[in-house]
């Protein structure tokens, strides 16, 4: 059983920083690619960031270039998201999501139906 669960968010002011976590279970996170989203009230998900299977590639949602990091530990199998100068715009769930296939293209990266298997997300909160 597949199982993703984060961590790492809370209540933050405007201009700070968080680090959000992923650990996986169930599956090696190594063999597949996997991206972080973001759900507010009455809106649907938003891609954030993704990053490939061993890390090289990175793909980032343009709201967030420059503030966001994605990174992953594949010996912990975990991603993580560092997020800094963070916006009262930037509340929201967010949620971590790991492909379905080990193989994704690039421009498919931003897209949710490429992920298969979702944790329950973690609350970020900016406060301005």
């Amino acid at each position: 059983q597949v199982e993703l669960v984060e961590s790492g968010g809370g209540l933050v002011q405007a201009g700070g920083s968080l680090k959000l976590s992923c650990v996986v279970s169930g599956r090696t996170a190594s063999l597949y690619p996997m991206a972080w989203f973001r759900q507010t009230p009455g809106k649907e998900r938003e891609f954030i960031a993704a990053i490939s299977r061993n890390g090289v590639l990175k793909l980032y949602e343009d709201s967030v270039k420059g503030r966001f990091t994605i990174s992953r530990d594949n010996t912990k199998n975990t991603v993580y998201l560092q997020m800094d100068n963070l916006k009262p715009e930037d509340t929201a769930r967010y949620y971590c999501a790991q492909s379905g296939a080990q193989v994704v293209n690039a421009d498919d990266l931003r897209l949710e139906r490429k992920y298969t298997y979702w944790g329950q997300g973690t609350q970020v909160t900016v406060a301005s």
